[in-house]
């Protein structure tokens, strides 16, 4: 193949002149590519360097780049365009060149043995990848035959040089297969063929490993040729030879690593738990590696205690199931769960003593699912046997995540803080998993370790301990329902005598009381126990999020029963958010929990505090609107109207969070008279248009008023009625003005009004016809200046407007509404390229041609601008929309067919009926075929969707290729 420039890489062609792919000017390039230090030559280079590789120069060159007096570099570039061209371009190569191909490959191979190992992989791949398409017809005995090459002794390198090179060919031919493009059908035959080649591999690499005279580098070659192999899912008893002398690799220090890696990717094989016999004889071999794990941990040897975790995690994980099956085995399968008890367990704290003990959590979600999965008298015998380990593996769990001594954690890094904390999660997460196993018994066992724990007068207990046990509280309570647990109310009279003074026991004090705020809503008499320390932390900006966050989930939970507390939560509140103490996200949390907790008084009440609450940030805002806009008084002004706008989230007098519970449980009756969100609202209504006078061009100043108004729909629903006739004038104000994208989703939410009869007719034209005529001048091309991007494609209005369409056709018959504007605004969004704008567009012609015959208007312009809206269908199932939205569009035509037949009989032939529309790749008689089908087809949508998906692979000409496999 030295010479033959013209041969199989043809199909590479074209990507630039011959003349330019020469030997020269690739190693111009890969100078260029390496030592070029202007970063757009080097970007230049590779993409050069990239056209080259898949040319059919490529053939040429890459053996002439493999000279002995080649650098490294360069002969690694024709190493690899050699596999590219096999791997990519194989079906270009004439079967009478497979030989001499492979001939030079090996020839090449013999001689890098002994030379650049970068080079040697990558021509081994090259090989690898010539085999695999070869096998098994024209090359059936692949793998034996390179074996019995490389043991020719008539070769010029040394036995050690050809061995390794062997074991790395050996070793890429798995990994080979793994990635390669073969067909499925193909792919399946070269398993087979590789399988029944394992015969010729495995005696191989077990001679080598078990061979005295092998020399380490040999040897651990082997262990990552055997890894590589075991993964195409050999039969685990054909490996049994090959496990047991990697496993005795494990006491050399230099095999370690690679051992590990081989007997894990062994034991993990999918089908290996079909041979329950050889996993039986690999237990007592994992069970003696625990002497040489304890003195690794007592030496500190993290590589090796983690690596023979692993292999203890990998039997257990994979094959539970298997193994506790063979229950007269079951003595040996607990030694081997108490031998991942101890990895657990490991001595130190994660991460920085030791990184092995959150390899073995997801085992234990893995047996408590697997012994929970038998029938009930075998679960009931495997429950006696481990639910004393699951008790063990609590202690141990709660031991684990306690924190180290203040001074300690204060040398830590911030990613090791950041792991610890996620390490913690994993362990809360664990703990409510093995509640399922253990039940109400776990808590009582946790409340009596606390209880002992602080009311024992012998010895003075560490923080650390008690708040390790609060946090397994924590953790489940979070998640399972503790209501009717007899020991919750010993522990919330435990809470108030723990000494806190240390920040993180502080933290897990507050979220266990969070945690509890439920169990608090049914024994509200327990309230005075922890609410006091819940407020006394609102004051330690240390405890800002625990403490902002259990008194928002009481304020919700509790309600109800916090009313002879309001007075003192409000103050203490108002005092904290006075001094800045929170930063802005806590201080939202603390506005949404004074609006729970206000939502529970009386109107009169309500007016009173809210008046206290938020009159200082008024007299503030009102001295802000007068001020120039600047950075600063902007900051301030979003604040404020953030504050207002999470209090509005939950202050709700009709209690609508709580229709879900039913009847029975609602403790106050609806009040009477005027809801006290619209009384403040319309008292602020004026300030607020007096500060969007001013910031009305700012994005985050008009998101934060839209805010306001948006959060209070969603709370009020019907009780909004009073503020939507100034709302309604102030949004089409704020739109045709500047449009913002806050102020189209505060519009579409008040079109969700509609239904509830709350929108006068007049201020549902006006919302209409004022975001509709100026979605469409944003939508036109000539005037590109008018759409901000900050503001959401216009015409993603199409949404709320069909939405209002369906609920009140008539709103087309207003007589300001521009529907000829609205029509071709809706036409100009199906050209759009955002997906969501394209199918909310798509809805709403489904929902107004009905209308055609029934809303004289909406008749009118379909009538008159009908042919266009199809010819932008057309137009998209051509090949201008995504094939994923053909579905959509296919829902105009159904739509057009049924309600405006005679129209579009007419359209559709004239619409089709240019050479080169929709596509130039389309016949006459195929565009004829599919109009006769459209207009044949009013009944069965479905039907239609199947037309149009494939007319639109004719029209790209995909009809009848693989891309339409899934399609």
């Amino acid at each position: 193949m030295e010479r033959r420039e013209e041969q199989p890489g043809a199909a590479g062609a074209g990507a630039a002149p011959a003349l330019d792919f020469t030997v020269e000017n690739v190693e111009k390039a890969l100078h260029q590519l390496y030592y070029d230090p202007n970063i757009e030559n080097k970007n230049l280079a590779q993409k050069w360097l990239m056209q080259a590789q898949v040319s059919p120069q490529a053939w040429h060159f890459s053996w002439q780049l493999l000279q002995p007096d080649k650098v490294p570099e360069i002969q690694y570039f024709g190493a690899s365009a050699l596999h590219i061209k096999i791997s990519r371009y194989w079906s270009d190569i004439p079967t009478d060149q497979y030989e001499s191909l492979k001939a030079q490959l090996f020839t090449q191979i013999t001689r890098f043995a002994s030379g650049s190992k970068i080079v040697l992989t990558r021509l081994c791949v090259a090989l690898a990848s010539l085999a695999l398409s070869m096998m098994p017809d024209a090359w059936p005995c692949a793998v034996a035959d390179m074996v019995r090459l490389f043991q020719a002794e008539d070769s010029p390198v040394d036995g050690q040089g050809r061995c390794l090179a062997l074991l790395e060919l050996l070793t890429v031919l798995p990994e080979e297969f793994q990635t390669s493009r073969l067909p499925q059908y193909r792919k399946g035959l070269v398993r087979t063929s590789l399988a029944v080649e394992c015969g010729a591999v495995f005696p191989l690499l077990e001679q080598l490993l078990q061979q005295p005279s092998s020399p380490s580098c040999v040897r651990q070659k082997v262990l990552k040729c055997f890894s590589s192999w075991v993964q195409l899912e050999v039969p685990l008893q054909d490996c049994e030879a090959l496990i047991q002398a990697a496993f005795a690799a494990l006491q050399d220090s230099e095999l370690f690593d690679s051992s590990v890696e081989a007997i894990v990717n062994a034991i993990s094989q999918p089908d290996a738990q079909r041979y329950v016999n050889t996993l039986l004889k690999l237990i007592p071999l994992v069970l003696g590696l625990q002497e040489q794990l304890r003195q690794a941990v007592q030496n500190g040897d993290m590589e090796t205690s983690h690596g023979i975790c692993r292999i203890a995690v990998a039997l257990g994980e994979n094959h539970s199931r298997a193994l506790l099956d063979q229950v007269e085995h079951w003595q040996s399968f607990l030694a081997l769960v108490n031998m991942i008890m101890f990895c657990t367990g490991i001595p130190g704290h994660y991460p920085v003593n030791e990184t092995t003990s959150s390899l073995t959590l997801t085992f234990w979600y893995t047996l408590q699912d697997d012994i929970l999965s038998f029938e009930a008298e075998k679960q009931a015998v495997y429950q006696q046997v481990y639910r004393p380990v699951y008790f063990q593996l609590v202690d141990v769990l709660l031991h684990k995540a306690q924190f180290p001594s203040d001074e300690e954690y204060g040398f830590w890094s911030s990613d090791e803080k950041e792991q610890f904390r996620i390490y913690r999660v994993d362990i809360s997460d664990t703990l409510m998993y093995v509640y399922e196993m253990l039940g109400a018994e776990l808590l009582s066992n946790l409340y009596d370790k606390l209880g002992r724990l602080l009311t024992s007068s012998e010895e003075p207990y560490s923080w650390q301990h008690t708040e390790a046990l609060l946090y397994g509280f924590q953790s489940i309570a979070e998640t399972i329902d503790v209501n009717y647990s007899d020991v919750v109310p010993g522990l919330i009279g435990l809470i108030p005598r723990i000494s806190i003074s240390n920040v993180q026991l502080a933290d897990t004090v507050m979220f266990t009381i969070g945690a509890l705020s439920e169990w608090l809503a049914d024994h509200p008499v327990m309230i005075n126990s922890v609410l006091p320390l819940v407020l006394h932390a609102l004051g330690n900006p240390e405890l800002s999020v625990s403490s902002v966050s259990t008194l928002k989930k009481i304020c919700r939970e509790c309600k109800y029963d916090l009313p002879p507390y309001a007075a003192n939560i409000v103050a203490v509140s108002q005092d904290v958010l006075m001094k800045q103490i929170h930063k802005t996200s806590q201080c939202m949390w603390l506005m949404q929990a004074l609006g729970f907790l206000l939502s529970a008084l009386q109107v009169e009440e309500i007016l009173k505090n809210l008046h206290s609450l938020i009159s200082p940030y008024i007299q503030q805002l009102e001295k802000l609107a007068e001020e120039i806009p600047n950075p600063s008084n902007k900051l301030a002004i979003v604040h404020i109207l953030g504050l207002l706008s999470n209090l509005f989230t939950t202050l709700d007098i009709s209690h609508h969070e709580d229709d879900h519970e039913g009847p029975e449980l609602r403790k106050l009756p609806v009040p009477q008279g005027p809801n006290p969100v619209v009384v403040v609202l319309q008292q602020v209504f004026q300030l607020i248009q007096k500060v969007l006078s001013k910031w009305l061009n700012d994005a985050q100043v008009v998101e934060a008023v839209c805010a306001i108004f948006e959060k209070s729909v969603k709370t009020l629903l019907d009780d909004f009625a009073p503020m939507v006739p100034q709302l309604c004038e102030m949004l089409g104000r704020m739109y045709s003005t500047i449009p913002q994208a806050s102020a189209l989703d505060l519009t579409r939410q008040v079109g969700l009004l509609v239904g509830a009869e709350l929108l006068t007719l007049a201020d549902q034209h006006s919302l209409l016809s004022c975001s509709w005529s100026t979605s469409l001048l944003m939508s036109l091309p000539t005037f590109p200046q008018l759409r901000p991007s900050s503001c959401s494609s216009p015409p993603s209005h199409s949404l709320s407007s069909s939405k209002a369409l369906k609920r009140k056709p008539d709103l087309f018959l207003c007589e300001r509404l521009d529907v000829k504007a609205v029509f071709q605004c809706a036409v100009l969004a199906l050209k759009f390229p955002e997906a969501p704008t394209v199918k909310a567009s798509c809805g709403f012609f489904t929902e107004l041609l009905p209308r055609c015959g029934e809303v004289e208007s909406v008749g009118k312009v379909v009538q008159e601008d009908g042919r266009m809206l199809l010819i932008a269908v057309l137009e998209a199932i051509g090949g201008q929309a995504s094939r994923s939205l053909m579905d959509c569009f296919a829902d105009i035509l159904f739509a057009l067919n049924k309600h405006c037949f005679s129209l579009l009989s007419m359209w559709i032939k004239e619409a089709l009926q240019p050479p080169g529309f929709p596509s130039a790749r389309l016949s006459p008689e195929q565009k004829d075929t599919f109009s006769q089908q459209i207009l044949r087809e009013r009944v069965n949508k479905r039907r239609v969707k199947e037309m149009v998906k494939e007319f639109t692979l004719l029209c790209r000409g995909l009809h009848g290729t693989d891309y339409t496999a899934d399609y």
